[in-house]
């Protein structure tokens, strides 16, 4: 009977030492809310009626946040973790309440696809390549886009250098991948560039004299120099006055291959009659498109800002002596940045030896609104 009462005694003492040390341990196991790992330990040392009553409980409040949150937002981590834990349950479209169980299975063949990706992924070589060779093939493939595989080939081995077929059509890719597509044909740039030593470019300018009376001046440029070929200044551009420019521009036959216009209507028949009889085709320009005609609107804006723009006009017969002298000066002292700051027809201009150069003299052009600088000797 003692022996009884004592244990008695002794349980009545250590129920509050247990009730502490288990409070305890269910703080100390209390999941965050944030925790995965934490609640999952938690649910442990839980029995399976309380298991089911929580889960209720977390169902309820599930189902009152999908009513309210349109569309979750979730991690890529949180999609990992609820594909893996719906791979463990076996009701897990019933147990699905955010999202679809269709996007779910989306989201488990991406990571299928992107595990195995990683997988099959190879190990990335040193390309057997020079550093030289490699920067060639694509400025070949980007300088040449009309250049194959084989053509690429063709030129690495006039230098000497071997390179696989496959190897070269890669690096070509890689160049051209975010160049814009090209046509069949070759582009107008290209045109014009191949064949600036043989065209030609004419067009009008429009101005006014003193007592605001209309006056035309026609230009003919060539392409490759840049040079002023002819200009003409009259007050009544007819289709003959024009025709009779085009023929005292190409004397003895002397002209270019092709000749590029505008469609004004001041370059009408007998305009064109003497064109083809120069030997001479002639190229009209797309309408509205002044880009395609770029040398003479370049130095039409050249001839405004340098000369019409900062002299008073008194008549037909002053604006053709300023004129010429202008397109003089165009031709054989300024420099042009479209040549590389070089002078279209230098050949007038006398060298002067380095001993003889004494001082920098600067020749007045139309009365000192331009200079000419040149060595005196």
């Amino acid at each position: 009977m003692r022996l009884h009462k004592v244990l008695r005694q002794a349980v009545t003492m250590a129920q509050p030492i247990v009730k502490k040390l288990e409070a305890r341990v269910k703080a100390w196991t209390k999941p965050a809310t944030n925790s995965l790992i934490g609640g999952t330990a938690a649910d442990l040392v839980k029995s399976k009626p309380e298991l089911v009553v929580e889960n209720a409980f977390l169902r309820q409040q599930v189902i009152v946040l999908n009513r309210q949150v349109a569309r979750p937002q979730l991690t890529a981590k949180d999609r990992g973790l609820l594909v893996l834990l719906a791979s463990q349950v076996q009701e897990w479209k019933n147990a699905l309440l955010i999202v679809k169980p269709e996007t779910l299975l989306r989201w488990h063949r991406q990571g299928f696809k992107l595990f195995w990706r990683q997988k099959s992924k190879g190990q990335a070589r040193k390309p057997r390549l020079s550093e030289d060779t490699i920067p060639l093939i694509k400025q070949m493939a980007v300088e040449n886009r009309r250049w194959g595989s084989k053509r690429i080939r063709g030129e690495l081995l006039k230098l000497d250098l071997r390179v696989n077929r496959g190897t070269i059509r890669h690096y070509m890719w890689q160049a051209r991948r975010k160049l814009p597509p090209q046509h069949h044909g070759q582009s107008w740039a290209t045109f014009l560039a191949n064949h600036a030593a043989e065209i030609w470019a004419c067009d009008f300018v429009q101005t006014y004299d003193l007592f605001f009376r209309t006056v035309f001046l026609f230009f003919i440029i060539e392409h490759g120099s840049r040079r002023v070929v002819h200009v003409g200044v009259t007050r009544t551009p007819t289709d003959e006055w024009v025709a009779q420019q085009v023929r005292e521009a190409t004397p003895f036959g002397e002209g270019p291959r092709f000749l590029i216009c505008d469609n004004d209507d001041k370059y009408g028949e007998r305009f064109e009659h003497a064109v083809e009889g120069a030997g001479i085709e002639l190229i009209h320009t797309p309408p509205y498109a002044p880009k395609a005609n770029a040398m003479c609107e370049r130095f039409i804006g050249s001839v405004r800002r340098e000369c019409l723009d900062h002299i008073l006009i008194l008549s037909e017969k002053h604006v053709r002596h300023v004129i010429r002298e202008y397109c003089e000066f165009f031709n054989r002292a300024r420099p042009h940045q479209g040549l590389d700051q070089q002078i279209p027809n230098p050949s007038d201009r006398v060298c002067v030896p380095e001993h003889a150069r004494r001082e920098v003299v600067g020749v007045p052009v139309l009365g000192g609104l331009h200079h000419d600088y040149r060595w005196a000797a």
